[in-house]
């Protein structure tokens, strides 16, 4: 019965995680399967792999064969070659010591690319914030200095329509102070008219007064003067009956 080394799906959707499992080459992908030996989660940048080295060393010793996603995990890893390199201690072709010290050399260049990635990623990641926050503070201050020439263009309207309220507001009062006094000089000619009708309705009546009070002195006049002159006639007399008296003397 051939066993495989594959992958296992688990999680949800669009969120995919793999188990890592020694499995039945018949067994279905999400079956049953032998033993679990580590598990891989793509989610994440670099993906997190964690497998139990020596199980999956062991699998292939015993003849399982990996799928091509777990044979590059397994190389990743270092397991593909630290069983290439223990074919070669068994076939004599270097010592075990070499063996280990090659894989420790390969597992700390491993490290160290693993490492450098990693930093490079995060660098990335640096910059990349810098830049979105720089892009945002500039939007903002462009956002800001719009609102700002928003308010003033704004401030400016509405200054421009104050005075322009204000100057139709004296325009409408000097009209009203126009027509106020259209109306006080038409209430004036009207009044020097009535006046003069007036006048002339009392002249008239003036004369008429005049004349009675003419009429009325003249026989007065008349009568005064009959009155005196019946009171100078008798001193007339007396005065020419003096004269002859003394003329008799």
């Amino acid at each position: 019965m051939p066993v495989k080394i594959r992958l296992a799906r688990h999680g949800r959707k669009r969120k995919p995680f793999y188990y890592i499992v020694a499995a039945d080459s018949r067994a279905p992908r999400d079956g049953r399967y032998i033993e679990r030996i580590g598990s891989y989660n793509p989610n994440t940048d670099p993906a997190i792999i964690d497998l139990n080295f020596e199980k999956a060393l062991t699998w292939l010793q015993n003849g399982a064969i990996p799928t091509d996603t777990c044979r590059a995990i397994l190389s990743y890893k270092g397991v593909l070659y630290k069983n290439h390199l223990l074919k070669g201690v068994a076939k004599g072709a270097l010592t075990e010591e070499e063996a280990e010290n090659k894989f420790n050399a390969w597992m700390k260049d491993k490290e160290q690319k693993i490492q450098a990635k990693a930093e490079k990623i995060q660098a990335g990641e640096k910059a990349d914030k810098e830049n979105r926050l720089k892009i945002e503070e500039e939007m903002n201050k462009a956002r800001a200095e719009e609102l700002s020439a928003k308010k003033i263009k704004e401030k400016e309207e509405a200054t421009a329509e104050e005075t322009a309220d204000n100057a139709e507001d004296v325009q409408d009062e000097a009209k009203e102070e126009k027509v106020e006094e259209a109306k006080e000089e038409v209430k004036e000619k009207v009044k020097a008219d009535e006046t003069k009708e007036e006048v002339k309705k009392e002249e008239p009546k003036a004369e008429e007064k005049k004349e009675v009070e003419e009429k009325k002195e003249e026989p007065k006049a008349e009568e005064k003067k009959e009155v005196e002159e019946k009171k100078e006639e008798p001193k007339v007399v007396d005065k020419k009956e003096e004269t002859k008296e003394d003329d008799k003397k």
